[in-house]
């Protein structure tokens, strides 16, 4: 939300306030003193918070205080959205922590907000809700309304229909000629990035930002096709500050999932919007770039490209459904939103390689090998060729995934395989967090073992626990390791109060050049 105020004193106090809103509530003013403003927002924004939370806290003692034991399900005493917005965890940490309070339980009840939710723990249960009664669990029960056009066209938030339409209509832009094509790209992206860091001994100091700076350049390059001629230029990406914002938690973000999960129709008259200010930036750097190439005929086979397409045909149509879509500039934004996510698993393994010099040593090992015999010249068929590097990346993966929490709105009655009952309208909840540190499935759950993705182990892992590692982490990682190495430590990860990843920027490993 932008705020124009017209009186043109401002003091310290207003800096201040203006520092606070924004980043607080994601409120830009323009003008003059803004404190008196600024302050009434804050006050109606406090007494509205309480007032929320007394619904919640009402709802929560007197209509779903029980609402799990009468199933003979064991239930918290805490309602879980409350725990996370005066607490001090992640969300993904404190169902870890139900996970691991409870380890005979098959699943565990709670309430998020005013829904009853379920936490699941039953491998079958977990594959009946993901895949094999996916028509009961087609929907992610978090609803934004029409004004919201990112967050409402996000591909995973969306009902059934459109996420199928969707997801059938991008998935040719991740062929494997089409992801050759653009590991030209990343690589020399990633080439960039590794001589920029080498030039520059200060943006050492904060490696998180340079991850970021790294896959922001590489997806504007790949996917938006924004061309990179120097190296400099390559790692100014316009994207940059707007993924570091809008990925931070923030009191805006956890008060907004609060809303949204407590009461979807609160959400949509009140005009909360997810990416706040960012929404409007993204949309419209995508709209630049299409109506760029619209005048040009160039065919660059990236997303973009995919994306003119899909225009130019018009209304998109799945026949098996009878849905049609029209494929608008906020639609395709949307979708293009979920590539900007590859910084923190590089951040992780970076981490855990600082923490394991002897698995360092072997990756380092690998990378020398490949690009020796490729003479430097890194492409698509030699980053297959990293297969150590593969299980490293996978490791890391495993013990800090990319998405912390996975929530299904349960659409009609059923019962999973366990035997428990889910009425229409409850939530479920998976944590692969909690999953991948489970000693079931993984002995030594906090030991980093990257053995246990070799080829003759990676088989006896469950499929719903596994997840692999995409070619812009693979090829960034590449190069970063190629030139520099890390030093030692022992770090364990603080992360940040999320409330669906797991985030550390302040987390810090030494980049060193290697002799």
């Amino acid at each position: 939300m932008t705020i124009e105020i017209k009186n043109e004193f401002k003091n310290e106090l207003c800096i201040i306030c203006e520092q606070a809103a924004y980043k607080q509530f994601n409120l830009i003013f323009k003008g003059g003193c803004v404190a008196s403003c600024i302050l009434s927002i804050m006050l109606f924004t406090l007494v509205f918070t309480i007032t929320i939370l007394c619904y919640v806290l009402i709802h929560t003692k007197f209509f779903n205080k029980s609402y799990w034991k009468k199933k003979n399900v064991v239930q918290t005493d805490y309602n879980l959205m409350l725990k996370f917005i005066f607490g001090k965890q992640s969300m993904p940490e404190i169902l870890k922590d139900i996970y691991d309070d409870h380890p005979d339980a098959l699943y565990v009840g709670t309430i998020a907000g005013t829904t009853p939710t379920l936490i699941l723990k039953h491998p079958e249960d977990i594959q009946a809700v993901l895949a094999g009664d996916f028509q009961s669990f087609h929907s992610r029960g978090i609803k934004f309304g029409p004004h919201d056009l990112l967050a409402d066209n996000l591909l995973f938030m969306n009902d059934v229909k459109r996420w199928k339409l969707l997801r059938n209509k991008l998935s040719p832009v991740f062929t494997t000629f089409k992801l050759k094509y653009m590991f030209k790209i990343i690589e020399k992206v990633a080439r960039d990035f590794v001589e920029v860091v080498e030039d520059d001994i200060h943006l050492r100091q904060n490696p998180f930002n340079i991850l970021y700076t790294y896959t922001t350049a590489s997806i504007g390059a790949s996917v938006f096709g924004i061309d990179t001629q120097n190296n400099r230029n390559a790692m100014d990406s316009p994207f940059l500050e707007m993924t570091k914002k809008t990925l931070e938690p923030s009191l805006y973000a956890n008060i907004a999932a609060l809303i949204a999960n407590s009461s979807p129709k609160l959400y949509d008259f009140l005009n909360i919007k997810v990416f706040g200010e960012h929404e409007e930036f993204f949309i419209g750097a995508v709209r630049a770039v299409l109506e760029e190439r619209k005048r040009t005929t160039v065919r660059t086979h990236d997303f973009i490209d995919l994306c003119l397409g899909l225009q130019l045909h018009g209304y998109m149509h799945d026949f098996t459904t009878n849905y049609s879509l029209e494929p608008t500039v906020e639609v395709l934004a949307a979708q293009a939103f979920f590539f900007f996510l590859a910084a923190n698993t590089m951040h992780y393994t970076l981490i855990e390689l600082s923490n394991n010099p002897e698995v360092l040593a072997k990756v380092h090992e690998e990378i020398d090998r490949v690009f020796e015999e490729c003479n430097e010249q890194f492409t698509y068929d030699e980053v297959e060729k990293l297969q150590y590097l593969d299980q490293v990346i996978n490791e890391a993966m495993r013990k800090y995934p990319t998405i912390g929490v996975i929530q299904r709105l349960c659409t009609k009655n059923t019962v999973l395989p366990s035997g428990v009952a889910i009425d229409k309208d409850d939530i479920v909840m998976i944590s692969p967090f909690a999953l991948h540190r489970d000693e079931k499935y993984f002995p030594e759950p906090d030991k980093y073992d990257p053995e246990r993705f070799s080829p003759e182990n990676v088989s006896k892992i469950p499929k719903y626990v596994y997840g692999f590692a995409r070619l812009q982490v693979k090829a960034g990682l590449a190069w970063l390791l190629r030139r520099f190495t890390l030093g030692e430590q022992n770090c364990t990860p603080k992360f940040e109060r999320s409330p669906f990843g797991l985030r550390s920027p302040t987390d810090r490993y030494e980049l060193k050049l290697r002799d």
